[in-house]
């Protein structure tokens, strides 16, 4: 029989807790150029917004000045906010979007 911690017995390994990551809001801005039809073709595209949606958050982001379009981690949240401006500059809109921890 094998003595204890010796070969024949199993290493139960510590379990670590993990960490959820921190979540950033997409924060979309409001201007005096970009069309409504624009901003809610890109809520519809980069953060799968229904219409009925993307409207609603549009005319908030209209009548607010700016508007939470989304909750995700760092890396999704910074990913989005530059795929929204550079489609936003090839279709020649100064569209901004930013992100803050949720």
């Amino acid at each position: 029989m094998p003595e204890p911690g010796g070969q024949g017995d199993v290493q139960l390994k510590k379990k670590t807790d993990l960490k959820k990551p921190d979540m950033y809001k997409v924060i979309m801005l409001n201007d005096d150029y970009t069309t409504m039809e624009f901003v809610v073709e890109v809520l519809m595209k980069f953060f799968q917004k229904d219409p009925v949606n993307a409207q609603r958050i549009m005319f908030e982001i209209h009548e607010k000045g700016a508007g939470d379009v989304g909750t995700f981690t760092y890396d999704i949240a910074q990913s989005k906010v530059q795929k929204v401006h550079r489609y936003a500059r090839e279709k020649e809109f100064p569209l901004r979007c930013r992100i803050e921890k949720a």
